[in-house]
């Protein structure tokens, strides 16, 4: 089955023009700060977005100040230079009220430079009147500007009909069949030990500092005939904790990975457990609908007796909570302990994720489930479910008709994501439920 890349689209332009604005409107919540001071948002941000049926993940980044020595505004111009670097299509976000100003020249040279994509936006046209300060903007040589309002929403629908058209002009996919195996965890949990010892070589420079792995790295695992590719990726910090520009750099580089791979191996350290940062790398994982197989290493360090590995597990489940359904291997690289074992248990999941089951059994098992278990309304407005079929799979996804779709809570949804699990399995998968009016 062929996998689709999604897009990375960056946000770039000067401090001020409304980035955050725009970030926010297009991704429909608020995420990014917003503030009138130049300079607010320090970091990237990061979020997926969806338009016309196309998926892209949006990049916002800092004001960019190109001739500035500041230490702040130098650090802000390096992640957006890594943001324009990493991103497919690039929206340079100017000012229509200010003008054209010597900054936009030189962001627009960068531009230039760098051979990307570029769509000119310019911010705050919230009017026919505003719209005729275009002219001066096509001397930046980046083609038509397109005049919108982040802040009323004006003209936003046409940037992102023409932001998915450029996605439809030049989207490739991977057709490659290799099974795909992203290496994924917080820094120094023995991301490149393990692939080093499932290679049987030092392919990657192991120590003991965090962060080592700068970039993800594919290497060609031979397994019993079959070749599997790992992807072998840098660490994920914390914000708090990311300082460097180069680690932002692995940040962007590790989402890539996730998105490319057809099952994640998140890595845990044994002696740390399931800290909320992992937490969150399982979160993103989910969100990008990638199964899942969760490796505890470093075993070898833990003094255990006959029960711990069943109390460990037990507690991992509870940190869990929803994604109990993530299966767990005890391995260490090191040792290479169980380390063939878990690429047994990827196979698994993977085979999980491609499993379809027909419509008959479907409907046999879950008109049973419903029947014993009805959803509730609280309009008082009876919901009658009558039919469910798989309409996808990698990840499956299930469709639920129904009278009325609005009166289904989530609660509801988990209901019918763990009859499904009882029943059919699924192990490591995350499971869609799309309800359809009937």
């Amino acid at each position: 089955m062929a996998i689709t890349s999604r897009w990375l689209v960056a946000l770039v332009g000067r401090p001020n023009v409304g980035k955050s604005t725009l970030f926010n409107r297009i991704i429909g919540y608020r995420r990014a700060i917003v503030h009138d001071r130049p300079g607010v948002t320090r970091d990237r941000h990061y979020a997926d977005a969806e338009w016309s049926g196309k998926r892209f993940t949006l990049i916002d980044t800092g004001g960019f100040v190109p001739a500035s020595e500041d230490v702040m505004e130098t650090a802000i111009r390096e992640q957006a230079q890594i943001a324009i670097e990493e991103a497919q299509l690039v929206l340079f976000v100017v000012d229509g009220e200010a003008g054209l100003l010597p900054a936009d020249r030189e962001i627009a040279e960068v531009l230039r430079r760098a051979e990307k994509s570029v769509l000119l936006i310019v911010n705050k046209a919230d009017s026919e009147k505003k719209e005729q300060v275009l002219g001066e903007f096509y001397a930046l040589g980046l083609g038509e500007p397109l005049p919108i309002s982040a802040l009323g929403g004006r003209r936003i629908g046409d940037l992102l009909d023409t932001v998915t058209h450029a996605i439809s002009a030049t989207v490739e996919e991977d057709t490659d069949p290799r099974l795909k195996i992203a290496i994924i965890g917080k820094p120094n949990t023995g991301k490149s030990s393990l692939v080093n010892a499932l290679l049987q070589e030092d392919r990657h420079i192991v120590t003991d500092i965090p962060g080592t792995t700068r970039d993800p790295i594919d290497a060609v695992l031979k397994y019993y005939g079959e070749e599997i590719l790992l992807i072998d990726t840098a660490g994920l910090r914390r914000k708090s904790r990311v300082k460097e520009s180069v680690e932002l750099f692995s940040a962007v580089r590790t989402i890539k990975s996730i998105e490319r791979c057809d099952v994640a191996v998140i890595l845990l350290d044994a002696q740390e457990g399931l800290e909320h940062q992992d937490l969150h790398i399982v979160e993103t994982a989910v969100e990008k609908r990638k199964a899942i197989v969760l490796a505890v290493n470093k075993w070898d360090l833990v003094e255990k007796d006959q029960h711990t590995a069943a109390l460990f597990e037990r507690a991992l489940r509870e940190r869990l909570r929803t994604y109990d359904y993530i299966p767990i291997i005890f391995i260490s690289a090191l040792d290479k302990q169980r380390i063939y074992k878990l690429i047994e248990v990827v196979k698994q999941v993977d085979a999980e994720q491609r499993k379809r089951i027909t419509t008959s059994q479907l409907n046999a098992v879950m008109e049973q489930e419903i029947a014993a278990h009805p959803p509730r309304s609280r309009s008082g407005k009876e919901i009658k479910i009558k039919f469910v079929t798989q309409v996808k799979i990698q990840p499956p996804v299930f469709a639920f008709f129904c009278n009325d779709p609005r009166l289904v809570d989530e609660t509801y949804e988990r209901f019918l994501e763990n009859r499904l699990r009882s029943h059919f399995g699924f192990t490591g998968v995350p499971l869609v439920i799309s309800l359809k009016k009937k």
